[in-house]
């Protein structure tokens, strides 16, 4: 799977779309709203840059592109009338793959910036919006030119699916049926990826720059825990029903795997703390419960998540069984979520962490 070009979420307005289908990482963005105003109001106090460099990472499209950056700019101009300071320019880089829906992000920057100015009531510092589609996984900014980088829900996503793992029959991800070489090849994966991540990162931020990052990640140590498997657990039984059935051919259902992996908080720590460029400021875990989230109007939790899961995933699988059996795939997905979900809460483990970019060594 070339992971570049087939991940993005599911494009448009349209039922199955992600804009209207993310209420769950709205939520996620929602609860970490304490740890990006105290990330930003210390770096602009100790800084007052005059122009604030924000990267969005991950940012895909829908309204939720938008709400960090909303926030950011408002903590901002409220402490530039309290300092009485004359606002900043505002430089926002909006990066996502390129297969990312960049067209929505675009149409929609002069009713978010109408928005903010009404929410305001005053004329907020001049704000410049780019595209930037490309991995994270690799240097995507000039040297020391970002004040905050800001993902949520981006970095569980690996740059590829692992290698050697094609002993990973009848799943699509980790479970408790998955080989140790599986699990250990998919934490090996993330390791690379985030390091790698965090290296580039370092290099585009500037001294005390900061980053708010939430992962979707599990609070066990166990790589094959429940509260981060069963969700792919459900969809690789709705597949293999339909292997069973002959709708799907066996060989192409044991040739996927999904490029994701979902790290515990001491996981994270200690890549960071591997890496060295950063201050680790805060770490917290925190959950999203499936059933309090409608991605539509339907009052049915197993149809809410599967909808949910398909403006995710459905791009990568349309890639790989082609776009017939989705209708189908979905359907059988539903069913299994709802007769689940009827009888055990299903969540989202959550593992935010801020950091902050360390001096750079002098010599």
């Amino acid at each position: 799977m070339d992971v570049t070009n087939v991940l993005h979420m599911n494009r448009g307005i349209g039922k199955s779309s992600y804009a209207n289908n993310s209420l769950l990482q709205q939520k996620a963005i929602s609860l970490t709203k304490h740890i990006r105003e105290e990330a930003i109001t210390s770096l602009y106090r100790s800084m007052l840059p005059r122009c604030l460099s924000i990267a969005e990472l991950g940012c895909a499209s829908g309204p939720n592109a938008f709400i960090a950056v909303s926030e950011i700019i408002k903590i901002v101009e409220k402490l530039c009338r309290e300092m009485n300071h004359k606002s900043p320019d505002y430089k926002v880089l909006m990066n996502d793959l390129p297969g990312n829906d960049f067209n929505n992000i675009f149409k929609s920057i002069s009713s978010f910036k109408e928005k903010l100015n009404n929410e305001l009531e005053s004329q907020i510092g001049p704000c410049y919006f780019y595209g930037v589609p490309a991995s994270f996984y690799g240097r995507i900014f000039p040297n020391q030119t970002l004040h905050f980088v800001h993902s949520s829900y981006g970095l569980q996503w690996l740059s590829k699916v692992p290698e050697g793992i094609e002993n990973n029959k009848g799943n699509i991800y980790t479970s408790n049926t998955s080989p140790l070489n599986v699990l250990k090849a998919y934490y090996e994966q993330f390791q690379r990826d985030f390091s790698l991540f965090l290296k580039c990162r370092a290099e585009e931020l500037v001294e005390g720059g900061c980053m708010v990052l939430t992962i979707v990640g599990r609070r066990s140590e166990n790589r094959s825990s429940k509260e981060c498997c069963y969700i792919w657990e459900v969809m690789a039984k709705a597949l293999n029903d339909m292997v069973l059935q002959g709708i799907i051919k066996e060989e192409k259902f044991d040739t996927f795997n999904i490029p994701i992996y979902n790290p515990s908080p001491s996981e994270v720590k200690l890549e960071v703390l591997k890496e060295g460029s950063f201050t680790i400021n805060r770490l917290e875990v925190s959950e999203v419960k499936f059933e309090s989230e409608k991605c539509e109007s339907f009052n049915d939790s197993g149809y809410n998540v599967s909808q949910c899961m398909r403006a995710v995933v459905e791009p990568m699988l349309v890639n790989h069984f082609g776009k017939a059996i989705m209708e189908e795939l979905f359907h059988r997905y539903q069913e299994i979520l709802s007769d689940h979900m009827s009888k055990e809460e299903t969540k989202v483990i959550n593992v935010t962490i801020l950091l902050t970019k360390k001096p750079y060594e002098r010599f």
